[in-house]
C-alpha cells in the first residue's frame, strides 16, 4: 500500500495553520484606540485615570524601551452579536524570539479594577458570554515596553540611562479589535491539535499512530475551506472516536500543576516584576473562574506581598481561588532564594518568614521547598526542611547539567545531619510546561524510574515572565486525561502528587549531600558587590537583634525594634533570590541592589546605636570616661579590639548633651561603645 504519511501531516499542518486557526474569531470590529505615553517611571491607575489620551490607531509605533503607555479602548458590541461569545483581541507587538520579556499589559474597566493581562501568548480579554448586543466596551490598559534584551540590539538599560536616551519605540501596536469566538472553531483546532501531536511522538510501525493520521485525514475531509465555522463541528464529530479511546492500564500518570514562574528580579528590574505579579495574577484568577478544574502553584510569599500592597482587589480574587481550590501556595518561602549563597540563618528565616506570612495572610500551611530554578542546592535544605514540618522538596534545575546526568526523578534526599525528604524532579525537564504532545511523550521517555513508580509531576504554563497557564493548555489536559497513547494527566495539588508519589514508592533511592548543579559555576564570583552586601547584611541583622534583644530586656525604657527588623530581613531576603545574589541579572538590577545594602547598612546601624547606648546607661556623676566593651561574638574573646567605621546613634536621655556616646561596629564582630 501506498505509504502517503508525510503527506498527510503536512496536509493537517497547513490546514490547521492557514484555515482553522484563522477562523476562530468568526467576526471583528476594531476598537477605538488612544493613549498617554508615561513621561517616566509607571504610575497608579489613579493618576491614569485624570489623564489626557491622545488619539492612536493600530499598525503605530509605541513604546521605547521600559516605557509605559496607557491606552483607552473603547467600542460597542454590534446587536447581530447577540447571543455569541465576545471577546477583545490585544496584540501589543512581538520582538525577538523568546516572549518571556515582551510587551504586555494589565487591562483595567474603565473605573480601574484590574480584569486581566495580555501578552503575545495570551490576547484575549472576556468581554460577553453570551452578548445581548450592544453592550458598550470601555476597557483601560497599561501597557509595558519590556524589551527582549535576549534579541539582537535591545539594550538592558533602565529608562533615562544615557544608553536609552531618547530611543526609538520598539513595538508596532498590531490589533484591538472586539470579536466573536466559534467556539465550534476553537474546539476543533485544539482537537486536532492534540492528535496530531500525539501522532507524531508515536513509532512509525505503531498502528495507534496510523489510527489517529487516517482520522485526522478525515477530519480535514470533513472541513470545508470555505466555510470551516460552519463544517468545525461536523469535523469534531468525525475525530471524536479516536480521541474517545482510552489510555492503557500501564499509562504513566502525570500530575499536572498550573504554575507561572516569575523571576523577582532578572531581564527586568523588581519594579517590574510588581507588575508581572499583577498581569500573571489576574490572569491565572480570570481562567481559574472558567475552568474549576485547574489548580494553580504559586510560590513566593513576597510576591503575594507586592500583590496585597499594590493590587488589592487582584489579592482578594487569589483568597477566593484558594478557598475555592484551584489556587495552591506551595514553597513557603519569602522568596525562590539561591540555594547555596546565603548563610544557614538567613534560609532559615526565608522558611519561617515565608510561612509566616502564608499562614497570617493566605491561611495555608505549605508543606515542600518548591525551588525550580536555583543553580544548586545546599545539603543543609533537608534538615531545614524537616524541621520546619515540610515533606518535599522540589527541583528542576539539575536536568540542565552540562556533564553527568542525575539518575532518579523520584528520591530521598539526605542532608548532613542524616536528615531525609522526599524529592522530585518534574521528567519533563522544564517549569514552563505547554501541553504539547512532545513534551508529555519526553515525560514518559525521560522518566528515570520507570518499573519502580508510576507517575511524575509537570508545572505547566508560561513563565520566567510570568504570564501563567492559559485556557488552551487546561483544554489539552482535559483531552489527555485519558486517552490512548498517552500518558494519564490529572490537574492537582502538588501535595497530592507527593502524598501519592510517597506511598508508592517508600524504598526511593537515597541521594545523600548536596545537589551540584554542573552549570553556572560563575553565579559564585559574579558580582561580588552584590555578594559582600548580602553577608554584612546578614552579620549586621544578628548583631542589630542580639543587642536590640539585650537592651530591651535590661532596660524597660528601650523597646525592641520588631517592625524595623522585620522590614530589614524581609529586603534582605528578596535581595537572595536566585537572579540577584548569584549575579545573573542585568546591570540595572545590581545597581538597586547596591543602593538597598547601603539603606540597609545605615539603618542597621542605627538601631545598634540606639540599643548599645541603651545598654551603655547613664555616666556616672563626676565620671572623666568610660568604657563598655561588648562582645557580639557566641563564645569569650579577649584582646584589644579594633574600631571600625563611627556610627552615630540617636541621643539618649540618660547620657549629657554634650558628650552622648559613639557606638563603634567591627567587621570581627566585636563592638566598643565610649560613653562620657
Amino acid at each position: 500500500m501506498h505509504d502517503d504519511t508525510r503527506h498527510v501531516e503536512k496536509r493537517v499542518e497547513r490546514v490547521l495553520k492557514e484555515r482553522i486557526a484563522p477562523a476562530v474569531y468568526r467576526e471583528t470590529t476594531p476598537l477605538e484606540l488612544a493613549v498617554w505615553h508615561v513621561p517616566g517611571e509607571p504610575v497608579p491607575v489613579a493618576e491614569a485615570l485624570s489623564a489626557t489620551y491622545e488619539p492612536f490607531t493600530t499598525g503605530s509605533r509605541w513604546g521605547a524601551p521600559w516605557s509605559t503607555s496607557w491606552f483607552t479602548l473603547r467600542g460597542t458590541v454590534p446587536a447581530a452579536w447577540a447571543g455569541q461569545r465576545v471577546e477583545a483581541v490585544i496584540d501589543l507587538g512581538f520582538v525577538g524570539d523568546w516572549p518571556g520579556n515582551q510587551a504586555e499589559g494589565l487591562v483595567h474597566t474603565a473605573a480601574g479594577v484590574p480584569v486581566k493581562g495580555v501578552a503575545p501568548r495570551n490576547q484575549y480579554v472576556p468581554i460577553a458570554r453570551p452578548a445581548v448586543g450592544g453592550e458598550p466596551v470601555d476597557l483601560l490598559l497599561e501597557a509595558a515596553a519590556n524589551p527582549d534584551i535576549l534579541a539582537k540590539g535591545m539594550v538592558p538599560t533602565p529608562l533615562g540611562h544615557p544608553d536609552t536616551a531618547g530611543s526609538e519605540p520598539i513595538y508596532t501596536f498590531a490589533r484591538a479589535d472586539l470579536a466573536v469566538l466559534d467556539e465550534d472553531v476553537y474546539h476543533l483546532v485544539l482537537d486536532v491539535e492534540v492528535a496530531r501531536e500525539l501522532a507524531v511522538e508515536l513509532s512509525p510501525g505503531d498502528p495507534r499512530r496510523a489510527e489517529l493520521l487516517r482520522a485526522l485525514e478525515r477530519c480535514m475531509d470533513a472541513v470545508d475551506l470555505q466555510d470551516v465555522s460552519g463544517t468545525a463541528a461536523r469535523a469534531r464529530e468525525v475525530l471524536a472516536p479516536a480521541l474517545a479511546k482510552p489510555a492503557t492500564a500501564s499509562a504513566h500518570v502525570v500530575s499536572a500543576a498550573g504554575h507561572a514562574h516569575i523571576d523577582s528580579a532578572w531581564l527586568w528590574p523588581l519594579r517590574e516584576t510588581m507588575r508581572k505579579n499583577s498581569r500573571t495574577f489576574s490572569n491565572v484568577a480570570a481562567l481559574a473562574q472558567e475552568y474549576p478544574d485547574l489548580v494553580f502553584a504559586c510560590s513566593s510569599a513576597q510576591q503575594y506581598a507586592w500583590t496585597q500592597e499594590r493590587y488589592p482587589v487582584v489579592f482578594e480574587r487569589i483568597k477566593e481561588a484558594i478557598a475555592a481550590g484551584t489556587w495552591a501556595p506551595v514553597g513557603g518561602q519569602w522568596v525562590e532564594a539561591d540555594g547555596n549563597l546565603p548563610g544557614g540563618e538567613a534560609l532559615a528565616r526565608q522558611i519561617v518568614v515565608g510561612t509566616k506570612y502564608f499562614r497570617e495572610q493566605l491561611g495555608v500551611e505549605p508543606h515542600g521547598v518548591w525551588l525550580p530554578d536555583s543553580f544548586g542546592y545546599t545539603a543543609a535544605y533537608p534538615q531545614l526542611a524537616r524541621l520546619a514540618g515540610f515533606d518535599w522538596f522540589l527541583t528542576q534545575k539539575i536536568s540542565w547539567n552540562q556533564t553527568n546526568k542525575f539518575p532518579h526523578h523520584s528520591f530521598w534526599w539526605e542532608g548532613i545531619d542524616g536528615s531525609r525528604i522526599f524529592t522530585h524532579f518534574p521528567p519533563a525537564d522544564t517549569y514552563n510546561g505547554n501541553f504539547d504532545g512532545a513534551e508529555l511523550a519526553h515525560v514518559v521517555r525521560n522518566f528515570q524510574d520507570k518499573g519502580r513508580a508510576t507517575t511524575s509531576l509537570y508545572p505547566f504554563g508560561h513563565g520566567d515572565g510570568g504570564g501563567g497557564p492559559t485556557r488552551e493548555m487546561v483544554e489539552k489536559a482535559r483531552r489527555t486525561a485519558d486517552l490512548e497513547g498517552s500518558p494519564r494527566v490529572v490537574i492537582e495539588h502538588p501535595d497530592e502528587f507527593f502524598a501519592r508519589a510517597r506511598a508508592e514508592y517508600p524504598d526511593a533511592p537515597v541521594w545523600s549531600g548536596e545537589l551540584y548543579l554542573e552549570l553556572h559555576r560563575g553565579t559564585y564570583t559574579s558580582q561580588a558587590r552584590t555578594k559582600r552586601g548580602n553577608r554584612r547584611s546578614e552579620h549586621q541583622l544578628r548583631e542589630a537583634e542580639l543587642w536590640a534583644t539585650a537592651a530591651a530586656l535590661s532596660s524597660g525604657e528601650h523597646a525592641y525594634p520588631e517592625a524595623e527588623l522585620d522590614a530589614l530581613w524581609k529586603t534582605v531576603l528578596l535581595h537572595q533570590f536566585h537572579d540577584i545574589l548569584p549575579g545573573s541579572s542585568i546591570a540595572w538590577v545590581h545597581r538597586e541592589a547596591r543602593a538597598t545594602y547601603a539603606r540597609v547598612a545605615e539603618e542597621l546601624e542605627g538601631l545598634v546605636a540606639a540599643a548599645l547606648t541603651a545598654l551603655a546607661g547613664p555616666v556616672p556623676a563626676g565620671d572623666d570616661g568610660a568604657e563598655l566593651v561588648l562582645n557580639a561574638a557566641p563564645h569569650a574573646r579577649d584582646g584589644v579590639p579594633a574600631l571600625g567605621g563611627a556610627v552615630t546613634g540617636p541621643p539618649s536621655s540618660t547620657v549629657t548633651a554634650a558628650r552622648e556616646g559613639d557606638a563603634h561596629v567591627l567587621d570581627n564582630g566585636r563592638v566598643r561603645v565610649v560613653v562620657a
